[in-house]
């Protein structure tokens, strides 16, 4: 245990986190580094996450977790439908961007030469993945929501680094498997 309170599980007590000692162990949660972006009559706008799954093939549907308190939040949800993209390890600038750690507009983000514009939602031309899907359940949990979005179309980049954040920094993936040491030539 990380804090030296007796350990209560023996007892049959249950030990439960403080959001301090969760946030410290979700850091050390690695995850893809995503942006979600919309544009409908609601408005275009796009936000970095992380907490992005797969759910089901069939139909194709992830879930992705999108803070309450965002302003964002209720523009995905009023538009229902969005894009996923998938960031390669080259792309962290875009998510410090969408993350609102810059303080480049939203509106201006979108007039840069790097979106897809055939699709109804914005998707990046570069991305290791884009996924363009609608919501189609809302799940409100704690201080987030969870969309379940049905995924419509897909387009996939081979090749490159992914974008990964882990112990609150993000770093490059590469796509090599690991080789245990016997297993080499």
């Amino acid at each position: 245990m990380s804090r030296t309170e007796p350990n209560h599980e023996r007892s049959g007590t249950a030990v439960t986190p403080d959001q301090s000692e969760f946030r410290e162990a979700m850091a050390h949660l690695p995850a893809a580094v995503n942006i979600l972006t919309t544009d409908g009559p609601n408005g275009r706008c796009g936000i970095t996450l992380s907490a992005v799954c797969s759910v089901t093939d069939a139909p194709p549907t992830v879930l992705v977790c999108v803070n309450r308190s965002s302003a964002m939040h209720d523009v995905f949800k009023a538009n229902g439908r969005v894009g996923l993209n998938v960031l390669g390890g080259d792309q962290q600038e875009l998510a410090l961007h969408f993350a609102g750690a810059t303080k480049v507009p939203m509106a201006e983000r979108f007039t840069w030469d790097i979106w897809d514009r055939t699709q109804d939602v914005p998707v990046l031309k570069d991305a290791l993945v884009t996924a363009v899907g609608t919501i189609k359940h809302t799940v409100p949990t704690g201080s987030h929501s969870v969309l379940f979005v049905e995924i419509g179309q897909i387009r996939t980049r081979s090749g490159g680094q992914s974008l990964v954040y882990f112990n609150r920094a993000f770093h490059r993936l590469d796509a090599d498997p690991f080789v245990p040491e016997g297993a080499r030539s």
